[in-house]
């Protein structure tokens, strides 16, 4: 196994990656728009409708066209499409027709810890003890949350605190765990709007297998101007700028200190659904998202 010589983190970067979490906090309650509105299997299409449209025009805008890729590179982003686009999006939807926006939001604290033990295991990936107690903070934070505050109560009775809801927002962190994971190797040889845009078609091409049954049940005239509108963030900003600079950050600083941000997406999916969808910020919530964001701190602090 190959140990990964990392970049050092740029402001800009990091810039990208704070707006990546924020875009991803608007993901949850477009999300729900979409999955109280339409079937799973075709809110997920509709995302990456967009996504695949905008996604080709940018590449050939950069790249001149899409590339052929090799018999490796065929597998690699089609393994981008199963596990980051079509298995974390029918768990993703799942999850929020059933789990409030918020609380769904906040199990993506859970993700940073998922990757680095396995970014370890598979690229020797070294964090150092300070990035370590960063990741741990960073879980602790997200326990308060999937407790709602009662961690004895919680961890004791494991069934009040975790649903269908929650265990398909698990889902959708360790599938998104593994296609960061599956990134890094695709990023020896594809550029990051490639292996964005390569991932995408081949996870639309999954999500269409699956909506085909769905599309001709649905009275496409009672959706309103909420659902065309989460529609089209979801894809274009939601899943095509988000994925072009979440790759950027994989690219130069790996996996591990990339997903790390993905810790701020839960103070994001909070604001963003008390200030939209009226839902309720319980001080649980409040707690974990700071001891999440304090995490965040210590695995970038340099």
């Amino acid at each position: 196994m190959k140990t990964v010589n990392l970049s050092v983190m740029t402001p800009l970067l990091a810039f990208k990656l704070v707006m990546v979490a924020a875009l991803w906090g608007g993901t949850f309650i477009a999300g729900r728009v979409l999955a109280q509105s339409l079937p799973l299997m075709t809110a997920a299409f509709g995302r990456f409708f967009v996504a695949s449209i905008l996604l080709v025009i940018v590449a050939v805008k950069m790249e001149g066209k899409l590339p052929r890729l090799n018999r490796e590179q065929i597998l690699l982003t089609a393994l981008l499409g199963f596990t980051g686009i079509f298995i974390y999006n029918i768990c993703f939807f799942g999850a929020l027709a059933r789990v409030p926006a918020g609380r769904t939001s906040l199990f993506v604290s859970l993700t940073p810890i998922v990757t680095a033990v396995l970014a370890g295991l598979i690229f020797s990936e070294r964090l150092g003890m300070r990035r370590w107690v960063g990741i741990i903070v960073a879980l602790i934070g997200a326990i308060v949350v999937i407790t709602r505050g009662d961690l004895i109560g919680g961890i004791a009775n494991i069934s009040q605190s975790l649903g269908l809801g929650e265990l398909m927002m698990l889902g959708a962190v360790f599938s998104w765990a593994t296609y960061t994971l599956i990134s890094r190797k695709a990023l020896e040889t594809l550029s990051p709007i490639v292996a964005t845009t390569y991932g995408t078609l081949w996870g639309f091409v999954f999500l269409s297998i699956g909506a085909v049954g769905e599309l001709k049940d649905i009275d496409w005239m009672l959706l309103d101007w909420r659902v065309w509108t989460s529609v089209f963030y979801l894809g274009a900003f939601g899943t095509v700028l988000a994925f072009i600079w979440y790759y950027q950050g994989i690219q130069t600083v790996g996996p591990s200190r990339t997903a790390i941000f993905t810790n701020l997406v839960p103070a994001f999916g909070v604001l963003f659904s008390a200030a939209l969808l009226g839902e309720p910020i319980l001080m649980s919530m409040v707690i974990g998202g700071l001891i999440a964001v304090l995490g965040v701190s210590l695995v970038n602090k340099k």
